[in-house]
């Protein structure tokens, strides 16, 4: 299932049956029912995703940063230069950047993928995956972000990237992301998805000031104008998204379609996520937020696939950043299920009904 295609074909809905089994045995547990609160939830979606109670530990991890600049830059929604992204990069291959730093303490495994960085690397490393389609994107303000067919190729990077960190033994997929001018491509996104105005959903992405914000949407919508509505997901990413927006489809897909968890990061992710969903309905079921972005279109797009985050901590950087901190609580969430006393086990005495 290297394909996007592929990987569409094979998702299926998680077990019904698995997840009332685990609401089952959280009943069991040495602890009140319910007093876990959302942990509770997890594990039941952790269950109904792997087919078992309790469900394997989701482990090993892998953080897959999709990197891509953007056309949209030339429009100056952004104080960021574009060459940021691949000096990013060159950050990340030294291991300096946050998600680095964030993925060694969870254990994860932090794999770069260019799928269409504009300024080429100062020198080539082994930890970043060259899978390079374009230079950037087109404007979107003005014409097509990607043509049909590198959004199909950047949908089938991202489904293959995931197929090959599943083959190496990950049991989770976390998503990230890197690109300057990408909050704009993913607010885009969003407004187009849920029929928002961008004016309600569009914040300052990478800092920047009231009156870039105020012109982004602007540029937003000037780019909104070319879609129909409702607009077909596929045009939607075609015509205001971005290359990694696409790869991570297809990282999303395929990791569905191999009955493991994803868990999302802020904006870029959410925003492919409503995609997915919109492609491939069964998607929905694996997907987990990590966080809340302070982004509102991020906000937005959890609210439209009914996605409660684990963790608010005003987080904007992106790259994978809050979604690897929510990976602890994912896996404690099975390891409840699979290692907590039940009553009669523990010999515990159980609420009294009255």
């Amino acid at each position: 299932m290297k394909s996007f295609v592929e990987a569409r074909e094979a998702v299926v809905a998680t077990d019904a049956d698995a997840a009332r089994n685990a609401r089952e045995q959280h009943l069991q547990l040495t602890k009140p029912p319910g007093s876990l609160g959302a942990l509770e939830d997890l594990g039941v979606q952790l269950a109904a995703i792997a087919g078992a109670v309790p469900p394997p530990v989701p482990e090993p991890v892998t953080i897959a940063v999709f990197a891509a600049d953007h056309g949209v830059v030339a429009e100056g929604v952004t104080a960021w230069p574009q060459e940021v992204t691949a000096q990013m990069l060159a950050n990340f291959a030294a291991g300096g950047a946050a998600i680095n730093v964030l993925g060694r303490q969870v254990g994860a495994d932090v794999v770069v993928v260019d799928v269409g960085v504009a300024t080429d690397l100062e020198s080539a490393s082994p930890l970043i995956l060259d899978r390079r389609i374009r230079k950037g994107t087109n404007n979107l303000a003005a014409a097509a972000a990607m043509t049909p067919e590198e959004t199909t190729a950047a949908l089938d990077v991202g489904a293959a990237v995931a197929a090959e960190a599943i083959g190496r033994g990950a049991r989770m997929l976390v998503t990230g992301d890197m690109g300057i001018g990408n909050t704009t491509a993913a607010t885009a996104v969003v407004a187009a998805m849920v029929n928002a105005d961008p004016g309600d959903i569009t914040g300052p992405g990478a800092g920047a000031a009231e009156l870039t914000v105020v012109h982004k949407i602007d540029v937003i919508r000037r780019a909104l104008r070319r879609l129909n509505t409702p607009a077909d997901p596929l045009t939607v990413l075609s015509e205001v998204g971005g290359l990694e927006i696409a790869a991570l489809v297809g990282y999303i897909t395929a990791g569905a379609a191999h009955r493991v968890p994803v868990l999302l990061d802020g904006l870029i992710a959410d925003a492919a996520a409503l995609l997915a969903t919109q492609l491939t309905p069964d998607v929905r079921g694996y997907l987990i937020a990590g966080h809340r972005s302070t982004e509102p279109a991020a906000k937005r797009a959890l609210e439209h696939l009914r996605l409660e985050p684990l963790i608010d901590l005003r987080l904007r950087l992106g790259e994978g950043s809050g979604a690897a901190i929510a990976v602890p609580i994912v896996q404690a969430a099975a390891r409840i299920l699979g290692e907590m006393a039940t009553f009669d086990s523990a010999g515990v005495s159980s609420k009294v009904e009255s």
